[in-house]
């Protein structure tokens, strides 16, 4: 089997889906499984993971010849309140969604929720596959916890975030918690180009409390979860969110937004939940005997969701869309 695995844009995306696209090629090799990153058709499969025109245009092309396989890490839901003139483009942005997604085979869905309003978007088949996460890349992070708790001159317990600060991801719920909790080092790791951001989103920044920083891009992402003692995920729209599972494969216990996107997580087993009042929750998990008991049992689930667990899958869908 050869697969043509593309992400459109490949040296300007960041975040989640680029995550994603690594762990998927890191699937691939664990399945002994060859492929290209240029959208070739000459291969057996055309995976594509961002659907710009070029990648429309070579889905287009494959017609009945070559099975298109799509992951859906994008849909309009989650694409506002992210950067600059993102809220302006996500009306118009369904409609083309809904057009290029229409032209797959099979489309990808990372969770139960994303699949959801993907079937609002075309009767293209899906099926429900986790980004996964990958537990090696984050080995050895407990040996750094002296050197960033020093770096970033944090006190444990540290409630911490990782990724891309932006609101849609529940900035204002964490600066306000911060806020609300002077007592507690907050810590935000992720990149920080505040000239990508609107001016409502700079202002939060620039007046958080000074319980609360935004260190911006870290070399080694162990650090944020050797540093970080309770991960804070106070996000309103997620399709999945793979430093969630990153935390959890570390047995950081977590505090996430009561979503749908989380209906996986048991509230009170894997994690705590709320809708507003995140005061409560994070206060709760001050006590070091609660913490390491939802930890393990995070640790635990999160260990479904490794990459090793998770490729036959990956595979399998490959082979039932060739045949």
């Amino acid at each position: 089997m050869r697969v043509a695995h593309y992400l459109e844009l490949e040296d300007r995306v960041s975040g989640g889906i680029r995550e994603s696209v690594r762990h998927q090629r890191t699937m691939l090799d664990l399945c002994d499984i060859e492929y290209t990153v240029e959208p070739s058709l000459d291969v057996d499969v055309l995976h594509l993971n961002l659907m710009g025109p070029r990648s429309a245009y070579y889905a287009k092309r494959a017609g009945d010849d070559v099975p298109v396989v799509v992951h859906t890490h994008v849909t309009a839901e989650d694409f506002g309140d992210s950067f600059r003139f993102t809220n302006a483009l996500a009306k118009p942005l369904r409609p083309y969604l809904e057009r290029v997604y229409a032209l797959a085979d099979l489309l990808i869905c990372p969770s139960e929720y994303n699949q959801g309003i993907i079937e609002s978007y075309t009767d293209v088949e899906t099926t429900v596959l986790t980004n996964g996460v990958d537990a090696e890349k984050l080995d050895g992070h407990e040996t750094l916890r002296e050197e960033y708790l020093d770096r970033y001159d944090l006190s444990p317990p540290v409630v911490f975030m990782v990724g891309h600060v932006i609101k849609r991801k529940g900035l204002e719920s964490f600066i306000e918690t911060a806020r609300q909790m002077p007592e507690l080092d907050f810590v935000w790791f992720g990149p920080l180009d505040l000239s990508l951001k609107g001016r409502s989103t700079t202002n939060l920044i620039e007046n958080a409390p000074d319980n609360c920083t935004f260190p911006g891009f870290i070399d080694d992402i162990r650090g944020a979860y050797a540093a970080g003692d309770i991960f804070f995920f106070p996000t309103h729209e997620e399709n999945e969110g793979i430093a969630l599972l990153e935390a959890m494969v570390t047995g950081t216990p977590v505090v996430v937004r009561d979503i749908e996107t989380f209906s996986w997580l048991d509230d009170g087993v894997h994690g705590l939940k709320a809708t507003e009042g995140f005061a409560e929750p994070l206060s709760a998990l001050t006590d070091e005997g609660r913490r390491e008991q939802l930890g393990q049992n995070a640790a635990e689930l999160a260990e479904e969701y490794t990459l090793p667990n998770v490729a036959d899958r990956l595979a399998a869908r490959y082979r039932e869309v060739i045949a």
